[in-house]
This record gives structure tokens, C-alpha cells and sequence, in this order.
């Protein structure tokens, strides 16, 4: 455990000194759970509070990435430091997801925004357990506003609307 603290300290000094290397291992920290989770929440919630967070959710196929990328390459290239978190929908069948968030956001993140996916791992919501740790690391480091582009939505994927300061809804064309 005492290994386990000094490697997230030392993560947090790095990242608070502008290392993105270092925000993606506590990103991964926080994705896997357990005590370094916990560690990485308790070094970070001091720092976090000041970042707004965008939630994206709609019907999938609606546009909901190229709606995030364009969005996120238009606030990068201004006075802002965007991050994305895509949270892709796990297979019932594997429990993996494709991930593509990373290939079509590409333009985006040679803006300088960060984008992060992830998969849901089963988790119900449209959102994945560990989002809300997520979405404190960015803040801690200064990422604003943190974009979370949900899966999509339904009657139950709702959980974005509670993470999120302000949640835009994608539909598609001519579905009212």
C-alpha cells in the first residue's frame, strides 16, 4: 500500500505539472478500482471543483461524436483545455467495446484536447462506474470544460443528466 500511495503522489505531482502521461495512468487508476482508486480520489479531491462538465447523450447513430470532436476541436483551439470521456456500450457477448472514439476524434485531439474512451463494463446508466473519478482527475488538472459522451439514451441511460452541470440530447433528423 505504501508503494501504492507514492506512485499515485508522484502521479499527481507530474500531472499537476502539465505531464498528460501521468493523467492517463491515474485515469487508469481510477478505471480499474481497488485501493490505488481510492488513493487517487483522496490526492485529487482537493484540487478538483472548478471544471463544467458537458454531458452528450442521444439515440445511438444520432451524431453524438462528431457532435463531441467538433465540439472539443473548436474549444481547443481557443482559450479553453478540453477533455473527452467517450464511454462506448460493453458487448453482452465478450465484454469488450470497440473503442473508435480515439480514430474519429482525431482532429480534436491534435487540437490539444484529451480524449479518453472507455467501456462501460456492464454498468447500466449509459455511463460506466467509474466515470464520476474520471471526470475529477480532469478537473484536478485543469482540463475545462470535461465532455462525457454517453452511450446514448433511452428510458433508463439517464445517469449522464446527474454528472453533467449542463446535458445536450443528439437526435435524429426528423424524429421530432
Amino acid at each position: 500500500m505504501a508503494n501504492e500511495n507514492s506512485t499515485v503522489i508522484s502521479l499527481v505531482e507530474n500531472a499537476s505539472k502539465g505531464d498528460r502521461r501521468s493523467v492517463s495512468r491515474l485515469l487508469t487508476l481510477v478505471e480499474r478500482g481497488g485501493i490505488s482508486a481510492e488513493e487517487v480520489a483522496e490526492a485529487t479531491h482537493k484540487l478538483a471543483g472548478k471544471s463544467h462538465v458537458i454531458g452528450i447523450t442521444g439515440a445511438p447513430g444520432a451524431g453524438k461524436s462528431t457532435l463531441t470532436a467538433s465540439l472539443a476541436k473548436d474549444l481547443a483551439t481557443s482559450e479553453y483545455k478540453p477533455a473527452v470521456l467517450a464511454v462506448d456500450p460493453s458487448s453482452p457477448l465478450t465484454g469488450g467495446a470497440i473503442l473508435g472514439d480515439r480514430v474519429r476524434m482525431e482532429e480534436a485531439s491534435e487540437a490539444g484536447a484529451f480524449i479518453r474512451s472507455m467501456a462501460t463494463r456492464g454498468h447500466a446508466g449509459g455511463l460506466a462506474l467509474a466515470v464520476p473519478g474520471m471526470v475529477r482527475v480532469f478537473d484536478a488538472f485543469g482540463f475545462n470544460p470535461i465532455i462525457i459522451e454517453s452511450v446514448g439514451a433511452g428510458q433508463t441511460e439517464i445517469e449522464i443528466s446527474h454528472i453533467a452541470d449542463i446535458t445536450i440530447v443528439v437526435f435524429n433528423p426528423y424524429t421530432g
